[in-house]
């Protein structure tokens, strides 16, 4: 029998079907967002779906970026969730079709040996033959089938939204650690050029020391400020690999088969323009799955109410019965019967009852749950909006600091090199010049890392319309999850 008819049928008893019809609870939306400063998205704004990292314009993270769908076993995971949830699905609606077995079997039944048998021709033995088919169905009036089969195809749609937050995950996950490698790299390169410059001034040192005008002291000091950043420098690599091994994790290899040449951390920080708030709804993977998820227990409570209804089926079957195979398939040994049952329960102790009321209450966690979503996402937004507001404030008052430190370190030199302040005044300055660099780096780190929280706080560009639709969750051929 086709799945199409299957649907026909589907179509003339869904007003058979009991329970409430689903409908999208609200969700706490406000109108705007608190950060001000911030345009909406306008259509040329919009980000790439398929590889929204191409923002900031780096070969080398483009490359690693799509390794994610390639090899990323986190997602390989999910993504067989999927398939999984697909198949439990069909599995559902086999339950609206009709259910055909087919039996036979032969018993040979008697009394005393072989040898009684060879005497006596009939020897008391009995041959019995049955061959039959059998036909059931579930008629399903009430629609406990076609519920369930609605509420599985919600989760297989959740499963799919999961596919795609689970990507946009470890999407995140690896923009972060490469940009903080990228750190990595410019602080061991400002470390080593503080050495370089510390190295000079400890060469001024040395010749104030031979000159007569410095003190021996001034010297150890300045070897030993040389030495610790140089040490820093060297402590700066465990991280940096530690973040590259992340990455080859996240790309699905073994460590030892990726290598990332150190480079320059961009200066440039692109922000993504944030829609409307109420967009943030179709956006948001975690928050389609769990409308999705809504869907699915909404359903679940006509599962439960149709058990206080009879479960009626159809039955039929048609065989043969003989006392031999030669005659087994006679008109005269055909046996058949058809006729309808079912299966009313009058009393099961609030079995069905309890099996309602625990449907309507996973329905209401789920309901919690969503809003709480739609509340966590919101929040991520802002966070990132306004972190991102705050650090840029902060990043151009410390260049500043910055510069100002530059020159503080330049004057106190000189006045070194003309005797007139202690070399204690000079490492004051370096170690001050260099502590603002350091901050000014870490600031830029953080407004990039934001930068990527905000892109994945907005949906990436994803879009809940790409969420496959009924007939591709119930496609007889594998579909690929959507991106």
């Amino acid at each position: 029998m086709s799945r199409t008819f299957a649907l026909a049928l589907l179509a003339l008893l869904a007003g058979c079907m009991v329970g409430p019809d689903y409908k999208r609870p609200s969700a706490p939306v406000p109108a705007d967002y608190k950060e001000d400063g911030w345009k909406a998205a306008e259509p040329k704004d919009a980000l790439r779906r398929d590889e929204w990292w191409s923002i900031y314009n780096d070969p080398v993270l483009d490359g690693l970026e799509r390794q994610i769908d390639i090899s990323n076993q986190t997602l390989k995971s999910v993504e067989a969730a999927y398939e999984e949830a697909r198949a439990v699905v069909a599995e559902a609606q086999s339950g609206l079709f009709p259910f055909l077995s087919l039996s036979g079997g032969g018993t040979r039944s008697g009394q005393g040996n072989a040898a009684t048998y060879s005497r006596f021709s009939n020897g008391g033995n009995v041959s019995n033959i049955d061959l039959s088919a059998v036909v059931s169905w579930n008629l399903d009036i009430w629609g406990q089938i076609r519920r369930t089969i609605e509420s599985d195809i919600a989760s297989a749609q959740a499963s799919a939204a999961d596919i795609a937050n689970a990507r946009l995950v470890a999407q995140g996950q690896l923009a972060t650690l490469y940009f903080e490698l990228r750190a990595a790299d410019a602080l061991q390169r400002m470390l080593y050029s503080a050495v370089d410059a510390f190295t000079k001034s400890l060469d001024i040192t040395k010749n104030q020391f031979a000159a007569g005008t410095a003190a021996q002291t001034d010297v150890v000091t300045a070897e030993t400020q040389v030495e610790q950043t140089r040490a820093q420098a060297i402590a700066v690599g465990v991280q940096r690999a530690q973040f590259e091994h992340a990455i080859a994790a996240l790309i699905g290899r073994p460590p030892a088969e990726l290598a990332v040449p150190p480079a320059p951390l961009t200066a440039s920080v692109p922000v993504a323009p944030a829609e409307v708030p109420s967009a943030l709804l179709e956006r948001r993977p975690d928050i389609a799955a769990a409308e999705r998820l809504m869907a699915s227990s909404n359903a679940q409570i006509g599962v439960a109410i149709a058990g206080y209804y009879p479960d009626i089926t159809l039955s039929a079957s048609y065989g043969y019965a003989s006392t031999g195979l030669a005659k087994l398939l006679r008109a005269s040994n055909s046996l058949w019967s058809i006729g309808p049952s079912f299966v009313e329960p009058v009393f099961n102790a609030g079995l069905t009852a309890a099996q309602v009321a625990a449907a309507k209450a996973i329905y209401a966690q789920t309901i919690a749950n969503y809003r709480q979503t739609v509340l966590t996402g919101f929040q991520q937004v802002e966070d990132e909006l306004a972190a991102l507001r705050i650090l840029a404030q902060q990043q151009v008052v410390e260049d500043n600091t910055v510069r100002l430190a530059r020159e503080e370190e330049r004057l106190t030199l000189n006045q070194y090199q003309q005797g007139t302040v202690a070399y204690t005044a000079v490492i004051v300055a370096e170690t001050t010049r260099l502590v603002n660099e350091e901050t000014a780096l870490g600031i830029l780190q953080s407004r990039l890392v934001a930068s990527v929280a905000l892109i994945q706080a907005l949906g990436g560009g994803w879009d809940a319309r790409e969420l496959p639709d009924n007939s591709q969750v119930t496609a007889d051929d594998p579909v690929t999850a959507p991106r």
